[in-house]
């Protein structure tokens, strides 16, 4: 599953005394932040890794001892040193952490880390930790692009800001798998095959992502799991100086977050977790939960699209079911007969890359013009240009035809903390009815998604389980109702497995809600940040 944590817009300081249900600024649809995937050619199964061999949900993670091993006495007590880093106000350092906890003697692997210290007026807080999502979203891109200017004033100035690209991811040592030319003609690989040809098509292409994944980035690739990193935040906690972790999570940084706690109940300061993961569920499960996301995401577009006078996909008095079926049909006429895009490397939009647009503008409402205008331009222009770059943001392809490495590390992560939703073609083909259920349009396309990690090299190492995180300081948990990426119950199942969380739900679209523009939702975890003071029980904004 990809879960994408798209940035806001930067907030001017403003008081956080009195929560109001209002306050909508405008956005614009940016892509530089993630969220969660398992790096299939559209959105595939997402992650939960554990500690615990137990192999049911009703397994637990377990916290870690509260004193720290003396083989990890020389990485908790290591001195950064920081440097600038090209983007002003900004710090950058490298940590060491072992490859491998279970051998800290056999090797480091070294992580990248950046501040903006906190600007004042007011009394220090400490650091905040942030994290967009992914697996392989950049933490340190996010701080430096968003976080660290974005955030309310209130809060900068409270508290060093503060990131780490995990294990595996962008500037931490990443997980290689694929040339740019070869990435390409993976994204373009059909992902609703017709008939066992195309299948096999589809299955090899799985294959030469994990061959290309286990030749370039081995031993890594056994070491990136979600409890691995969550231990290197720990490290970096301490290394701050830290008694507490504060942390702001989105998306797969929720689950990260979440394990944390449940590792480190005693060193949880004020985490807020925002979009929420259910550890609970299998990958079978989250994969189902998170295509009737979709397909709830895609309703709100739709009855939005035919009110709107450029909607190609039905006009006044057309329901969502018969949007869904044009989109459908364009889908399957692109299948058969791929149109341009004005691509300098001669890509032209097929059903794969088409979809995946679609799919990157479901994850905020303020995309739904430029998907109107994109669709628009593609069924009666022939011209595949604007959808072509929607998913090229989704991918986080450059102009070049690079690639960042947020696929690769994307699939290591959620590969390795999951076993695989499907290990056949046969499975994916006897399960399809029922995501075409839960999803008319995106439901084939998610189904056979699940099916990339059955055939990656390393074995998985996590099962589902609940974290719950006993001791633990109050947690706040955020979700969305109709939240295409991390549907709202796995907010409600986290909240409820957390033994210290409460619920604040936010009633709207889009994926995530801090700064979504919803001046209930930011006061409040504003005010949690800065006062330690959780949510009112059952509190609901829009």
């Amino acid at each position: 599953m990809y879960i994408r944590r798209t940035p806001r817009p930067a907030r001017s300081g403003r008081s956080i005394s009195s929560p109001t249900t209002s306050g909508t600024p405008s956005r614009t649809l940016r892509v530089s932040g993630v969220l969660l995937a398992a790096t299939a050619l559209l959105v595939s199964a997402c992650s939960s890794g554990s500690s615990t061999t137990a192999s049911t949900a009703d397994a637990v993670l377990d916290a870690l001892p509260s004193s720290t091993p003396s083989t990890l006495a020389p990485y908790y007590g290591q001195k950064l040193t920081w440097r600038t880093c090209g983007v002003p106000g900004f710090e950058c350092a490298t940590m060491k952490a072992p490859l491998d906890y279970a051998k800290p003697a056999s090797g480091d692997i070294r992580l990248a880390v950046s501040r903006k210290k906190a600007t004042g007026p007011g009394k220090r807080l400490g650091s905040l930790l942030v994290n967009p999502g992914g697996p392989g979203g950049s933490a340190v891109g996010y701080l430096q692009a968003y976080a660290g200017i974005g955030y309310p004033a209130e809060v900068r100035a409270r508290y060093d800001m503060v990131a780490v690209d995990p294990r595996g991811v962008a500037r931490s040592e990443p997980v290689e798998c694929l040339t740019g030319r070869e990435m390409d003609t993976y994204t373009q690989t059909d992902s609703t095959p017709d008939d066992e040809k195309e299948t096999d098509q589809l299955v090899d292409a799985y294959k030469q992502f994990a061959e290309g994944c286990g030749q370039r980035s081995a031993d890594l690739l056994r070491h990136v799991s979600t409890v691995e990193t969550a231990r290197d935040m720990d490290m970096l906690r301490a290394v701050l100086g830290d008694k507490k972790l504060t942390y702001v999570g989105a998306s797969y940084g929720t689950f990260l977050g979440a394990t944390y706690a449940g590792l480190f109940p005693d060193r949880v300061g004020r985490l807020v977790l925002d979009g929420a993961m259910d550890p609970s569920l299998s990958a079978r499960k989250l994969t189902e939960g998170q295509t009737a996301g979709f397909e709830t995401a895609f309703q709100s577009f739709a009855k939005d699209c035919v009110r709107q006078s450029d909607c190609p996909l039905g006009g006044v008095g057309t329901s969502a079911d018969q949007v869904g079926k044009n989109l459908k049909a364009f889908f399957q006429q692109l299948d058969a007969n791929p149109i341009p895009a004005g691509d300098a490397d001669g890509r032209e939009l097929g059903e794969a890359l088409a979809t995946t647009g679609v799919i990157a503008a479901m994850y905020d409402e303020s995309a739904w013009p430029q998907l109107r205008e994109a669709l628009t331009s593609a069924m009666k222009e022939k011209d595949g240009a604007g959808l072509l770059s929607l998913s090229d943001s989704y991918y986080e392809r450059d102009a070049d035809g690079r690639y960042t490495n947020l696929m690769y590390s994307n699939a290591a992560v959620n590969c390795l903390d999951l076993p695989s939703a499907f290990s056949r073609p046969d499975q994916v083909e006897k399960a399809l009815p029922s995501f075409e259920e839960a999803s008319p349009v995106f439901g084939e396309g998610l189904a056979w998604a699940s099916l990339n990690c059955a055939y990656w090299p390393v074995k998985p190492t996590g099962e589902p389980h609940r974290i719950e995180a006993k001791g633990a300081a109050p947690i706040l948990v955020v979700g969305t109702t109709r939240d295409p990426a991390t549907p709202y119950p796995w907010a409600q199942g986290l909240a409820s497995q957390l033994s210290s969380a409460t619920l604040l739900t936010y009633v709207g679209d889009g994926h995530t809600a801090y700064g979504r523009g919803s001046e209930c939702i930011d006061s409040t975890i504003d005010r949690y940040l800065l006062q330690g003071t959780p949510s009112a029980k059952g509190k609901r904004c829009s």
